[in-house]
């Protein structure tokens, strides 16, 4: 919970690390070559737990170590607390997720590629993970179906097999979809002859995983294109890859301080990865300078409202949607947000209505008039980035806001509690015990 509105501004530095979207992909690339692979600069976060039991599952031998902070409410806001995932990866693999361990990570499919590249069959529970809308696998199971693989959805089950063997194809998406673009070029890598993929997903962590797969020895022409092209290679080497950075984290540090208020340095953030949300931070009077490290912004008085579309990379991010409702319902003016992704993030703004926002949703759009100050309440987090939107909330807010299933948070954030803590933000995690009394 958080007591707002912020007795002080935010100031001072806060460190971003590995990307949770490019983590948990990279650890299924892994499953690609026999051997060690390490990855480097791993968020300290729940879903990488989830994930490296669901590769123990698969055969694997998971390793997962973070640096041990005696005092982390100290250390939380000065150093990068990321760290190493090592898999040992069999040559043999289990080609089966179970569904106790998918259910709780939508990024679990991302093993569906690897499986049916290495093992010629898979079988995996159909994913869970955030309640932000309806992602269907079609473009998954159209695509490996184009490249040679048999596919069917039984008793809550994608299985795969491999009649034959998997050859190169012309691939094309009808959206460019980060999972269905993921698991494509991971069974593609594998596959012999040329695989054509056009439409592609661009974002950083599309290019961080082919990136990863080239150093394997993977031959992958168009990195950052909307086409790839994939010349198939019949294995693949074990490898030690540094993950990209967390652009969406960087950027919700980015929206703390333009709701709080502040001079906060965002350490390792990359601000070019930001340019379409920064340059609009900027037009609403946020004064924001990009260093080869990260950046700084600075936010000394109210801001201006400006309108959202979300759209996918190089566009506006949907994960950072809930963050910009947040701001332009703190903001001066009226703001229109049209989220054109995942049609269920507005279940968000009905949370932050609770907190007093003046907010209208029709379908996929929003019209949000700005208040000087929101009002604490009891909230709800439907998922990872509606929570801690509606943790920064409570920064604006008069009162107290308890957000609760806010484990959802610690699905995407590295101490999400105690970086604010750090920053001087009133806030502690309490028991539902506690919230109930």
């Amino acid at each position: 919970m958080s007591e707002g509105p912020l007795s002080r501004p935010l100031t001072g530095t806060v460190h971003v690390g590995g990307a949770k979207n490019s983590a948990l992909k990279l650890m299924a690339a892994a499953l690609l070559a026999p051997g060690r692979s390490v990855i480097t600069n791993v968020p300290d976060i729940l879903d990488v737990e989830v994930m490296a039991r669901l590769l123990e599952r698969l055969g694997c031998r998971v390793h997962v170590e973070h640096p041990a902070v005696a005092d982390l409410g100290a250390a939380a806001t000065d150093q990068n607390l990321s760290g190493t995932v090592t898999i040992d990866v069999p040559e043999e693999l289990d080609h089966e997720a179970p569904y106790d361990l998918v259910r709780r990570l939508r990024a679990s499919i991302s093993v569906l590629g690897p499986l049916v590249a290495r093992c010629g069959r898979a079988r995996v529970a159909l994913p869970g993970g955030d309640n932000i809308g309806s992602r269907g696998l079609d473009m998954h199971i159209r695509g490996l179906e184009l490249l040679g693989a048999r596919l069917s959805i039984e008793h809550g089950f994608v299985v795969a097999e491999v009649p034959d063997r998997l050859a190169g194809a012309n691939l094309w998406l009808d959206f460019p979809s980060v999972g269905a673009t993921e698991n494509l070029v991971m069974a593609a890598v594998l596959a012999p002859g040329t695989t054509v993929i056009d439409n592609v997903a661009r974002e950083p962590e599309i290019i961080d995983l082919c990136e990863m797969l080239g150093a394997m020895g993977a031959r992958i022409d168009g990195i950052s294109s909307s086409t790839l092209t994939i010349e198939g290679v019949d294995r693949l080497a074990p490898v030690t890859h540094a993950t990209v950075t967390d652009r969406i984290v960087a950027g919700t540090w980015a929206f703390a301080a333009a709701i709080a208020g502040g001079d906060l340095t965002v350490a390792g953030g990359c601000a070019h990865h930001l340019d379409i949300v920064l340059d609009k931070l900027t037009s609403t009077g946020a004064a924001v300078h990009a260093a080869d490290d990260g950046f700084r912004i600075s936010v000394s008085e109210r801001l201006g409202s400006f309108d959202v579309v979300t759209l996918p990379y190089p566009g506006f991010p949907t994960d950072l949607q809930p963050f910009a409702m947040t701001l332009a319902a703190v903001s001066d003016g009226t703001a229109m947000i049209t989220e054109n992704v995942f049609e269920a993030r507005f279940m968000f703004a009905q949370e932050l209505a609770r907190l007093g926002a003046d907010l209208r949703t029709d379908g996929h759009h929003a019209v949000v008039r700005g208040k000087p100050c929101l009002s604490g309440a009891p909230v709800v987090a439907h998922d990872i980035r509606a929570g801690a939107a509606l943790v920064l909330a409570g920064l604006a807010a008069e009162g107290t806001t308890t957000v609760t299933q806010s484990q959802h948070i610690d699905r995407g954030y590295p101490h999400f509690v105690e970086v604010l803590r750090g920053l001087g933000v009133d806030i502690a995690r309490v028991s539902v015990a506690d919230v109930d009394r």
